[in-house]
């Protein structure tokens, strides 16, 4: 690999200008293919096969008018004053102007649902005064009937005394037809309050029925009672605006056609904020916070090589493999998902990585001009050695992101994908782009006070001795300790995704998201669809009764606020709710809510409950992340173990580089629990109200910061080792490998931090923990974990460290990180011997 590296790189340095064309013309062909093919993306994320899903597509399928998604709209008076009439009006006119947007099914105007929900109370109650009078008419109805009924009883008596005084005075034949007509009439007396009886009784159980249907409504206008869409005091109104599509098919273009019209909503004394449904947007990959970070990094490689055009060349090959790592991949998003953050990924690994792989050869190259070696040698020498270090530390970051696809979650796969790629680029632009840039550059990449002072002297380092066992002991404790006390927040880490609240202060879903929460309570903004399924269907006249019902019961359970029916299936057998959670959609209440409800289904015996909704979205997907991290940490440390076993031939180095991985992955963990789920430090980070972790971020974090940290183990202890075989003894080794390369793995981690840095404050609010986990993590992994605790542990095991059984070391091919056969076989200056200077040692062979 050195060896093809080498002629690569002489190679790219005699073709220069056709290299640099070459990557240009595919940057075009990228660009061009994403300007043409690229599709939209979304700020939503789905895992197929979650619980949320499945109630959705049910939903979907049996009542598809409330399955779509929807924005809240908040309109507010600014004085705080309750909206007049003329307001109100044009606030209707507002929301009516925005059902012609592409997707938007419907709007819903605040007042006229306040009205109809006043109206309904008002119906309710005049019918239970209607119910009331009903009663007394037949009260009265009753006693009248009840005095007929004495009166026909009398006349019978008096009629029936009469036949027998007529019997007895013997005249009784003589009068019979009167006494039958007298009878026939009693008869049809009798007979008429008889049927006045049945209408009072129909009358009776009809008032019955209208009691019981009165009451179920009463149930169910007492179970909505706390959904409103104005407040109290009449100066917050909440408009909502439903779509066609879900959220992960709802189209950038739509929210932004949306948000521009409610930014142009001009009302006297009404401030018009709406929702992330709607103002999360991803156009702009780069901010001002990640400006801020390329900057930083180019002045630390200023500092670095004291040059102005040294400095710029790994930040504009950088950027040109960012360019066409991501716009190659954005290219393919009109017939593959992407989430918003996919592209970020990889801007965030192609512009860190980038860098640094360009910084090692740009370095090497440096470091061998100044000694003297002839320009178009030295770059292939540094593509050689340096560059073949790059292969393979960029192949243990491409082996953590590839491996995201194990997890079996779509959006992860995809992330991980696109940043694959973008790591793949940045390694063929540094093996590539680099030397032909350094060679356009000549000795100018030397600053000329450097050029002034080359030598064709081979530089001999000052004599290496080992550290003090006693610093190697205080080391290891005071580090390991210092980590694991990091550590301890992430012991009560939740996952959840970014709402409202999770957004800069001075953004209009932040204000949505804190209005709604104050005047209509926080679990407004994370309504819960409930579905209920019945084994049986109900006839029409039951639909109420069973609505009721189900409602009481929904309204039993801790953390409930209100329940509202909002669709029944054709079939009457399938009853949907929005439930009201007393805390948000990213609380402790609502999950345990989620849970609960979920574990006490089928009700009944025979009715089987579902919940779909975003705080239900959003448990069910962080459930299913925690479930893949150990198989995904298995692959990716298991993988990374072996080439790490066949780069250092050693078992117990991959070993310590692993263990020293997880102390400060724990870290990572820690400080991000303190600042974005305690809150500590919360302003200096952006961090409006603290909330739980971005469910997906432990496992990105995990995989990259794993490629990362193997990065600078094998930077450092590849030089150890090297040393070690040349015949130093084992604690020196560590010292020497550890100052021949700290300063460009100081320069390459502060670059890492800078980049990564710049994300904390991103545009995007979802990024944000992704920046601050990745910078904080390479901070301790690079400064921490390779600079002073794997030293101080590998000075503790001594010569052991290098141990691999004979057996394995057999069958093990020969691999050559540092392109040491290379640098031997091609002298750092004219008239060196092949040895170099650490090789005046006898020899330890690998084997």
């Amino acid at each position: 690999m050195a060896e093809l590296l080498y002629r690569l790189g002489r190679l790219s340095a005699r073709r220069a200008w056709l290299v640099i064309v070459s990557w240009l013309a595919v940057l075009g062909l990228a660009v061009g293919g994403f300007a043409v093919f690229g599709g939209a993306l979304s700020s939503t994320f789905s895992i197929p096969g979650t619980e949320t899903e499945r109630v959705s597509a049910e939903l979907s399928d049996r009542l598809s008018d409330v399955s779509g998604a929807s924005a809240t709209v908040v309109f507010s008076s600014d004085d705080g004053t309750a909206f007049s009439a003329g307001q109100e009006s044009e606030i209707t006119d507002a929301l009516s102007a925005l059902t012609p947007v592409d997707s938007v099914s419907g709007v819903i105007d605040p007042f006229e649902t306040d009205a109809q929900r006043a109206e309904q109370a008002q119906e309710i109650s005049d019918g239970r005064d209607q119910i009331e009078a009903g009663r007394q008419q037949l009260t009265d109805g009753k006693a009248q009937l009840d005095a007929a009924k004495q009166e026909l009883a009398a006349g019978q008596a008096q009629l029936d005394a009469a036949i027998e005084q007529a019997k007895a005075a013997g005249f009784y034949e003589a009068s019979v037809a009167q006494f039958e007509a007298q009878q026939a009439q009693l008869d049809a007396g009798a007979a008429e309050l008889d049927t006045q009886q049945a209408t009072l009784d129909e009358n009776a159980t009809l008032l019955d029925e209208q009691q019981q249907q009165l009451e179920y409504g009463e149930v169910l206008i007492d179970a909505a009672a706390g959904i409103s869409t104005v407040s109290d005091d009449g100066a917050t109104a909440l408009g909502l605006i439903t779509f066609d599509n879900d959220l992960f098919d709802l189209s950038e273009e739509v929210k932004s056609t949306l948000a521009s019209q409610l930014d142009a909503v001009d009302i006297a004394g009404v401030s018009v904020n709406y929702s992330a449904a709607i103002a999360t947007s991803v156009d702009g990959l780069l901010g001002v916070g990640e400006i801020i970070g390329v900057l930083l990094a180019g002045i630390v490689l200023l500092v670095l090589f004291r040059a102005f055009l040294p400095a710029v060349l790994p930040i504009v090959s950088s950027i040109i493999g960012v360019g066409v790592g991501v716009a190659g991949s954005l290219a393919f998003s009109d017939v593959v998902d992407m989430t918003s953050v996919t592209p970020i990924l990889g801007v965030m690994l192609g512009l860190a990585v980038g860098i640094d792989y360009t910084l090692f050869i740009v370095q090497r190259h440096r470091r061998q001009l100044s000694e003297g070696m002839d320009l178009q040698e030295s770059i292939g020498l540094a593509n050689g050695t340096s560059g073949n270090a790059v292969v393979f530390a960029g192949s243990t970051v491409l082996v953590a992101l590839i491996a995201l696809n194990v997890s079996g979650v779509p959006f992860l796969g995809v992330m991980g994908t696109v940043g694959a790629v973008c790591v793949f680029i940045a390694v063929l632009i540094a093996i590539s782009l680099t030397p032909a840039l350094l060679s356009l550059l000549g000795t100018r990449v030397l600053s000329r006070r450097a050029r002034n002072k080359v030598s064709h002297q081979a530089q001999h380092l000052a004599p290496v001795k080992p550290m003090r066992t006693g610093r190697a002991v205080a080391t290891l404790a005071l580090t390991t300790i210092g980590l694991l006390i990091i550590a301890i927040p992430a012991l009560s880490m939740r996952l959840g995704l970014p709402d409202g609240s999770s957004e800069p202060a001075d953004s209009t879903q932040y204000r949505t998201y804190n209005t709604v929460a104050q005047e209509f309570g926080a679990g407004q903004n994370g309504a819960l669809l409930v579905t209920a399924r019945l084994s049986d269907a109900v006839s029409d006249d039951q639909i109420v009764k069973t609505q009721a019902e189900l409602a009481e019961q929904l309204m039993d359970f801790d953390g409930v606020v209100a329940v509202a029916p909002v669709g029944v299936s054709d079939e009457s057998d399938y009853f949907a709710f929005q439930v009201i959670p007393i805390d948000g959609p990213s609380s402790e209440s609502t999950e345990i809510l989620v849970t609960e409800l979920r574990a006490s289904s089928p009700l009944d015996g025979d009715i089987t409950l579902g919940v779909a909704g975003s705080a239900s979205g959003n448990i069910d997907i962080s459930e299913k992340l925690a479930s893949v991290l150990p198989l995904y940490l298995g692959v990716v440390v298991g993988l990374s173990l072996l080439i790490l076993i066949l780069v250092f031939r050693s078992l117990l180095v991959p070993i310590i580089a692993t263990a020293g991985y997880v102390l400060s992955l724990l870290a990572a963990f820690g400080a991000m629990v303190a600042v974005y789920q305690w809150g500590w430090l919360g302003a200096l980070f952006g961090v409006t109200d603290p909330g739980p972790l971005l469910n997906f971020a432990p496992i990105i974090i995990m995989g990259v910061l794993f490629g990362l940290a193997m990065d600078y183990q094998l930077f450092l202890v590849s030089g150890m080792r090297e040393a070690y075989v040349h015949g130093v003894p084992a604690r020196t080794a560590v010292i020497s490998g550890l100052r021949s390369g700290r300063a460009v793995v100081t320069a390459a981690a502060i670059i890492m931090i800078a980049v990564f840095g710049g994300f904390i404050f991103s545009h995007l609010a979802i990024v944000r923990p992704l920046g601050f986990g990745l910078a904080i993590g390479v901070l301790f992994d690079a400064f921490v974990v390779r600079m002073l605790l794997i030293p101080a542990l590998m000075h503790l095991l001594g010569t052991s460290v290098w141990w691999l059984p004979r057996w394995l070391d057999r069958i093990l091919p020969s691999v050559d990180v540092e392109g040491a056969a290379l640098e031997r076989s091609h002298p750092v200056h004219p008239g060196a011997s092949d040895a170099t200077p650490s090789e005046a040692a006898p020899v330890r062979t690998a084997r």
